[in-house]
């Protein structure tokens, strides 16, 4: 998990490691540990349903989902909350210069095949944002998929990384992750990778031209965009492990508002 080369955020693009600068390790560890240590959770989960809805009577979310943060964060933490809108109950993400993350745990025998599907909107995007950028790595919603690449199929650099955050952390944590976001500059189709680590890599479902509060619904076979992703370094998908959610804008000093709904996962 190497700081990734700048990549030119065009539509059809793909992302790939390269060598990090020195002090870089260091930089994204900081932002980076909080995703460590969910997803290292996330893998050594045992059995629970295939994908709990987001939705119930309470105003948070229900079990399994868990709310991630960073290791001793001081910042404030994004808000997931359960409430009512347009008639329908829905899970509400409001960051206020805040990082966060909502993950659930899938099953260990959980196999390939898994189509994700859900209805999304954005009521304040946030207008500095720059996921080319990790001064402008934040994003008002995103929805990841994780899945547990192995180590021996990664790049040398990036099999470095690991090794470095699982001394660091004590943690072990998916190799490889497909998080669709909506972004208010990038192009739908555009794919980066995240600008702290290339083993998190982006699809931009929306841009700036989707309209606000206005509800769009996604359908995403999970297989094909792992190997249009990550097809370089292997060719048969590995196990997917977890779903996050997650909403930030720490690096921007922003606040966003979104919202997700009708969250499934199905063969």
């Amino acid at each position: 998990m190497l700081e990734h080369a700048r990549i030119t955020a065009s539509s059809g693009a793909r992302p790939h490691a390269s060598a990090a600068a020195p002090g870089a390790i260091a930089v994204a560890m900081a932002r980076i540990s909080g995703l460590v240590l969910a997803l290292s959770s996330l893998l050594a989960w045992g059995q629970a349903p295939l994908l709990a809805p987001l939705s119930g009577p309470g105003d948070k979310p229900p079990a399994p989902w868990t709310v991630y943060t960073l290791p001793r964060q001081t910042k404030p933490v994004t808000q997931f909350t359960i409430a009512s809108i347009d008639g329908r109950r829905a899970l509400r993400i409001d960051a206020n210069e805040s990082y966060g993350s909502l993950g659930h745990r899938l099953p260990p025998d959980s196999t390939p095949g898994h189509l994700l599907a859900w209805r999304w909107r954005i009521d304040q995007p946030i207008p500095k944002a720059d996921l080319r950028e990790r001064s402008g790595d934040d994003t008002a919603v995103k929805v990841c998929a994780l899945f547990d690449e192995p180590l021996d199929k990664l790049p040398t650099l990036d099999r470095v990384w690991m090794k470095a955050t699982h001394a660091a952390t004590g943690a072990e944590m998916p190799a490889a992750s497909v998080c669709y976001v909506w972004d208010s500059h990038l192009a739908a189709g555009t794919i980066l990778a995240n600008a702290f680590t290339n083993r998190v890599r982006y699809i931009v479902l929306r841009s700036g031209d989707a309209p606000l509060s206005t509800w769009e619904e996604e359908k995403r076979n999970l297989d094909a965009d792992f190997l249009r992703l990550f097809g370089e370094e292997v060719d048969v998908v590995p196990r997917l492990v977890g779903i996050m959610i997650g909403g930030d804008a720490d690096n921007t000093h922003s606040h966003s508002l979104a919202w997700v709904a009708d969250l499934t996962l199905a063969p």
